[in-house]
């Protein structure tokens, strides 16, 4: 079952999405405004995200072929922090 964080995750990301209708973001404002505080939501474990996840959402940045130029600039500077 998703935690309360990821619920609200993906409302915002609703909200955010272009390709979704007006009465989806509507519906995704109003959960966030009455069920998770307006989206803000304490996270699970100290708001630390799972390494692992993390890289693995790096990789995945990198060899998108939609991905800008920059972006996986950013994703190779971040996994190589976390490297050293």
């Amino acid at each position: 079952m998703p935690s309360d964080a990821q619920v609200a995750g993906g409302h915002k990301a609703n909200l955010k999405n272009p390709n979704t209708s007006k009465e989806s973001k509507e519906h995704s404002k109003a959960v966030l405004e009455n069920e998770y505080n307006g989206g803000d939501v304490q996270k699970s474990n100290d708001g630390e995200k799972n390494p692992g996840n993390v890289i693995g959402g790096l990789k995945a940045t990198l060899s998108n072929p939609r991905t800008s130029d920059e972006a996986k600039e950013s994703a190779q500077q971040r996994l190589d922090e976390m490297n050293n």
